[in-house]
């Protein structure tokens, strides 16, 4: 205390120190120096009486010219000198010590935050004499903990909008940190104690063993550090399983894992969604590939083919694989004469309109001509922007008749009976019951019905009558063993068969039944041109048939178009579609038709259907 008290009587008093105080002077100069922070002290008058080096340094002043200033001699701002001189006053006068952060520009021209921490230096009697101060650049600090709040805050942000759970692990200690959103994954109060046994407690036991291999290989000096895992969950409290993703990276020093730090997010809904999407595919995928009709999917903009069903390789003789994927190369096999419509209506499909339209194609397997039928129409995104369309192709091409439906009781005689007509050349199909085959007869496609009633001989003509009444259109032929007589064939025909067939031996079976589906699928006789104009006419949608219905009254596209209140360009589009579905090259062919079909003139601007 001496030591200090003579110290500060030389600083006071000027007097020369002695051989100790300059031995002592030379010991806190040589300290001071040292020291990288800014060490100063002030007298009663707020004046500096020094400065070690760095402070000098800052100033850019020589102790000279710095000893003996004020704040105010020294350019200090106003309200800066006033804050520090206010901390000077209240140390001489309350002997405490005063700590604070200003920010400050040096005349050196250095700005910072500088902290300072102030205290008394007393006299012999306990009075303040002096303040001496020590003051550190913050800047850096204050940097670092701006960067940390801010990168806080946008780890929380980003936390609270995807629902991320924090967490971090000591793998020495074993100390598990988890945030309040993890433990609410775990169905755990907020604030609970968090360690490995209770973080194994709420993993699914079928997975807990890939968890722990995925930790083990996280923290593993011959890994990577990285930890990826999904598993399943079930929460403390509801047993709710629900299913969680969590990633992690660890920290090595040494080659050992020091911390890992990660996340994790409940991932159930997503999962969910994802299951979801995945059966609707599958069933449309499923309907798609059973139904007679294509369905097609394309981009609009790309002007590519994006999905084909299976029956695409019935109509254009390729399998789906080999068709083209390009609108322009799938465009070639559109008949030449029918391209400029197919383009047409697919240019009112791209504006938002659901179109029907009817093209030939030329087939690129076999040069075979089919006549196709297609409801196309905008699939529209989210925000209502067409990004996709689609369609739904019907082949109206002449069926092939050449199919027989084996309706046995015994499989063994369906399979002889199928390989019979397989060499005769025809498609067969084998039903073992009636009730098998009626459920599905109205959507059979056309062909011949073979009921054999040798295997069940009740069950067969109550097939036939069944077919009578419901006036299906499936010829049927009756078979029957070398015990069938008259009575059995006037029953069997009395029931529907168009034909009635005992079967002898197979050799003569072959020759009897290839006579007998001859006849049943012989040519059916011509249509008169009223029927035939009719049968064309019965093609048309509502929407052609009332575009031909102003066609006939003598409208223009304009007037059709106000009649029906739709543009004269859909009214040209369908008015194309009509002489298509006609076969009717002017206006003049499709008027003869219509005419033909019963339609005339109406009185008063409308046109009625003549009656015979």
């Amino acid at each position: 205390m001496s030591d200090s008290r003579s110290t500060a009587e030389t600083l006071r008093e000027g007097r020369k120190p002695s051989a100790t105080d300059a031995q002592r002077a030379r010991f806190l100069e040589a300290m001071f120096s040292a020291i990288p922070d800014f060490v100063y002290a002030f007298d009663r008058e707020r004046r500096f009486v020094y400065a070690n080096p760095a402070m000098l340094a800052l100033f850019g002043l020589s102790a000279g010219d710095m000893v003996g200033k004020t704040f105010a001699d020294l350019d200090y701002p106003p309200d800066l000198a006033s804050l520090l001189n206010k901390h000077i006053d209240r140390i001489l006068a309350d002997g405490v010590t005063v700590e604070d952060e200003v920010f400050f520009r040096s005349p050196s021209g250095r700005a910072a935050y500088f902290a300072h921490l102030w205290a008394p230096i007393r006299g012999e009697d306990g009075s303040v004499e002096m303040v001496v101060g020590v003051a550190r650049d913050t800047s850096e600090r204050r940097m670092f903990e701006d960067a940390l709040r801010k990168n806080e805050a946008r780890l929380r942000a980003a936390s609270e909008l995807v629902g991320l759970g924090v967490y971090s692990w000591d793998p020495v200690s074993g100390a598990l940190e988890w945030d309040d959103r993890l433990r609410a994954m775990w169905g755990l109060p907020v604030g609970a104690v968090m360690d490995m046994d209770v973080l194994e407690a709420g993993i699914h036991c079928d997975d807990l063993a890939r968890v722990r291999e995925a930790i083990a290989s996280c923290v593993s000096p011959a890994g990577d550090g990285r930890y990826n895992i999904e598993h399943r969950l079930k929460r403390r409290g509801d047993g709710a399983l629900r299913r969680v993703a969590a990633a992690g990276r660890a920290t090595f020093k040494r080659g050992r894992a020091v911390g890992v730090i990660g996340a994790a997010i409940d991932v159930t809904a997503q999962r969910a969604a994802e299951a979801a999407t995945r059966a609707s595919e599958a069933q449309f995928r499923s309907f798609a590939d059973h139904s007679r009709n294509m369905i097609w999917i394309g981009d609009p903009v790309a002007e590519t083919i994006l999905y084909r069903s299976a029956a695409y390789e019935r109509m254009w003789g390729l399998p789906c694989g080999e068709g083209p994927t390009g609108l322009t190369e799938w465009m070639k096999a559109v008949h030449p004469d029918d391209r400029p419509h197919v383009e047409h209506a697919l240019g009112s499909v791209r504006n938002g309109e659901v179109v029907t339209y009817e093209y030939r194609i030329i087939r690129p397997a076999d040069g075979a001509l089919r006549w196709l039928r297609d409801t196309s129409f905008p699939i529209p995104d989210h925000e209502g922007a067409i990004t996709r369309f689609g369609g739904i192709t019907e082949d109206l091409s002449p069926e092939d008749l050449r199919r027989v439906y084996i309706v046995s009781a015994s499989a063994r005689e369906t399979r002889m009976l199928r390989r019979l007509l397989q060499t005769l050349g025809y498609r067969a199909r084998g039903f073992e019951t009636a009730s098998a085959f009626l459920s599905i007869a109205a959507v059979l496609a056309p062909g011949c019905v073979l009921i054999d009633l040798r295997s069940a001989n009740t069950e067969g003509l109550f097939i036939l009558r069944e077919l009578k009444a419901r006036s299906s259109a499936l010829p049927t032929i009756a078979l029957d063993g070398s015990g069938g007589g008259a009575a059995a064939a006037v029953a069997a025909m009395k029931a529907g068969a168009i034909d009635y067939l005992i079967v002898e031996d197979e050799a003569s079976l072959e020759k009897k039944l290839a006579n007998a589906l001859a006849e049943c699928q012989a040519p059916s006789p011509l249509a008169t041109p009223e029927e035939s104009a009719s049968a064309r006419l019965a093609r048309l949608t509502s929407r052609e048939r009332e575009v031909l219905v102003g066609l006939v009254n003598g409208g223009t596209n304009k007037i059709i178009g106000q009649t029906l209140g739709i543009s004269p360009r859909t009214v040209e589009m369908h008015r194309a579609q009509v002489m298509n579905r006609l076969d009717a090259s002017n206006l003049s062919e499709l008027l003869k038709i219509a005419f033909a079909a019963g339609l005339t003139p109406a009185r008063g601007g409308a046109s009625r259907r003549q009656k015979p």
